[in-house]
């Protein structure tokens, strides 16, 4: 069956209550963005409740299935027929033909959902459910009724105009994109980061990105790897922004002057640092990391906390209290995995110490940070002002 309209569902956008259409506003220029770039020509409009998208000429249907699931705040997409209000015989006439082309085979059970939105239809929602009931039944008389675990649940909302749909593909879910402030990602090579960066994205907030970047003990392989990521995080999100900061000198200068056991630490939070002023050149008001309690050294609540000490923004970790196969499970439903696991080095593997020191004292390590007074913040600011901006889609 070809199909011209898709009926939007949303969830969560439903509660908002005075700004609810501010949010309604957001999600539909998502869906335009996303559609206006495929065939089809397609027009997104909404009315209390319902966001459509309608085409005006050919299109590939799961191209744009696959687009619509990567749209935050979708939760259902129905491929629907919508119909004017010419008579409930054409109701009728409309219904059957409708289960005639969605449907080769007849063999199933079914229900009719009938919702009239529109008060002054003359034909109430129980009546609308027996008579459409009867004339499939008449039409296809291999289809049973079954009420309480039917096939296929054919729904007809009777509105200014009238929706015949019965499938719901499942959309992604979440807020849309912009609805929610921005954060800068600090993204590595790794299967955590793009993970966390779509979980925070998929509550509305814009994202941008750091990478940290080693030449030449890290190779354009890896650079390019985190690259990749951030377009398939983009997928979600719409165009990143990814900062490439090369932290070479600063991790040689770090590991000349401070107690190997603490490298890690000292990396971090300069990354944190450098992150941070980024962050505040593009008015992002928060920080987004891929840290789990006790995953790694650096990521022991003492190593966090010492870690957060250099930070004024509030830093985001969602996924602090899942376990490591969690977040492989949402890697590989976002298809990150994969990139995620190629065996290219990132800058702390690089640098790390045999036995990291695995619960720091924030006092000895601000006392093995004076020893890189002389050239740390000239180092910083260099690396902040060269660094590459790629815009990754």
């Amino acid at each position: 069956m070809k199909y011209k309209s898709f009926l939007i569902k949303y969830a969560e956008i439903g509660v908002k209550g005075k700004n609810r259409y501010l949010f309604e506003d957001a999600l539909v220029k998502q869906i335009h963005h996303r559609l206006k770039r495929l065939e089809g020509g397609f027009s997104v409009t909404k009315e209390a409740g319902r966001i459509y998208a309608e085409a005006s000429e050919e299109f590939d249907f799961d191209e744009v299935i696959d687009a619509l699931q990567h749209v935050f705040g979708i939760v259902g997409i129905c491929p629907m027929v919508q119909i004017e209000d010419n008579g409930y015989e054409d109701l009728k006439e409309q219904v059957v033909k409708y289960i005639g082309d969605a449907y080769e085979d007849k063999n199933f059970t079914f229900k009719v959902v009938a919702r009239r939105a529109n008060k002054q239809y003359p034909v109430i929602s129980d009546q609308i459910n027996r008579d459409l009931g009867e004339v499939i039944l008449n039409a296809y008389p291999e289809t049973r009724v079954d009420v309480h675990n039917p096939d296929v649940i054919l729904r007809v909302e009777v509105r200014h105009k009238i929706n015949i749909f019965s499938q719901t593909i499942p959309g992604p879910g979440g807020m849309p994109i912009g609805t929610a402030g921005r954060a800068m990602l600090l993204l590595s090579g790794g299967i955590d980061s793009p993970v966390a960066g779509w979980m925070v994205a998929k509550r509305g907030v814009t994202i941008e990105a750091t990478y940290f970047h080693a030449p030449p003990y890290t190779s354009e392989r890896a650079k390019q790897k985190v690259v990749d990521l951030a377009k398939k995080v983009a997928k979600y999100t719409g165009p990143i922004k990814l900062n490439v900061v090369n932290f070479t000198d600063i991790q040689l200068y770090i590991y000349d002057q401070c107690p190997h056991d603490e490298l890690t630490i000292i990396m971090r939070r300069y990354m944190m640092r450098i992150a941070e002023a980024i962050a505040k050149e593009s008015d992002c008001i928060a920080l987004i990391t891929g840290e789990s309690i006790g995953q790694v050294a650096s990521q022991t609540m003492q190593s966090l906390a010492v870690t957060n000490e250099v930070c004024e923004m509030p830093v985001m970790r969602p996924l602090i209290a899942f376990d490591k196969q969690d977040i492989v499970d949402i890697s590989y439903k976002i298809d990150t995995y994969e990139t995620s696991v190629l065996p290219y080095e990132d800058c702390c593997t690089i640098f790390v110490a045999k036995h990291p020191v695995t619960k720091p004292n924030l006092k000895r390590i601000k006392m093995s940070e004076t020893k890189l007074e002389e050239k740390i913040n000239e180092l910083v600011k260099t690396a902040i002002e060269t660094r590459e901006i790629i815009r990754c889609i």
